[in-house]
């Protein structure tokens, strides 16, 4: 049994390496707008059936819940694309890495004289890379509306406000440790993320080797939920973090 805490390389183009993680992230991205384009080319219809219905059931529920953590329809059309990208990608990497060939389909080579077995696919969010990007994405994200929203000196001033620093120089230090606390979401973010869904993995992947059947059902039944929070987890905290972002600071 090998467990590899980093995404295994599986193809070199130029000096880029291809891992397993990567391939599966585009995979997952594949599917995904080809399920975006099958939908769009059969048509939207005015009374949704089918396919269709439970995609708008599904958008419907987030832009509920999306609703009534900003307090204002406005914001969360606004924030409504990101946020949900952010849900949607994650859970389906999630799931998808659940599925049989995800872990067991690959090759064998030879590292320091010891012989690998190298999966050709691996989920996406057990690499730290992916939740990394992620992370960035989504607190990048929260700085730009922020700026779009109240304007550049407005929203650094949240952060760095030189008239506070003679009047209340408290508030000014308070100020200079949110940039470290933006730091630390990235951080935050991405650990969060990778540590769950690859703690998982190691699960699977133990309980799989120790016993064949019916004892892995209920983990994978966990790991169907977690995938689900984890997920939500990331969305909310993005769109928490955006509504604040777009919010004018009461210094």
């Amino acid at each position: 049994m090998d467990i590899s805490l980093a995404a295994e390389p599986i193809l070199e183009i130029g000096h880029i390496e291809i891992t397993n993680s990567l391939i599966t992230s585009l995979l997952v991205t594949v599917l995904l707008l080809c399920f975006v384009f099958f939908l769009n080319k059969k048509g939207l219809k005015q009374v949704p059936r089918g396919v269709q219905n439970v995609v708008e059931i599904i958008f419907e529920g987030l832009f509920n819940l999306m609703k009534g953590v900003t307090g204002d329809e406005k914001r969360a059309r606004r924030f409504f694309p990101l946020v949900a990208t952010f849900f949607i990608v994650i859970i389906l990497s999630n799931y998808f890495g659940l599925l049989p060939f995800v872990g067991s389909i690959g090759f064998h080579e030879v590292h320091e004289g010891k012989e690998l077995f190298v999966p050709l696919f691996r989920s996406a969010n057990s690499d730290l890379n992916t939740t990394l990007a992620l992370a960035l994405v989504s607190v990048i994200s929260t700085h730009v509306l922020g700026v779009t929203a109240l304007g550049f000196w407005k929203h650094t001033g949240k952060f760095v406000n030189f008239k506070l620093l003679l009047k209340s120089p408290i508030m000014f230090a308070v100020g200079i440790l949110e940039i470290f606390g933006e730091i630390s979401k990235v951080v935050s973010f991405s650990f969060r993320l990778f540590g769950n869904i690859f703690a998982g993995e190691v699960l699977l992947v133990v309980m799989g080797t120790l016993v064949a059947f019916v004892a892995p059902v209920p983990f994978y039944l966990l790991e169907l939920f977690v995938g689900f929070i984890q997920a939500l987890v990331f969305a909310m905290l993005t769109l928490v973090f955006l509504t604040m972002a777009t919010e004018e600071s009461h210094h």
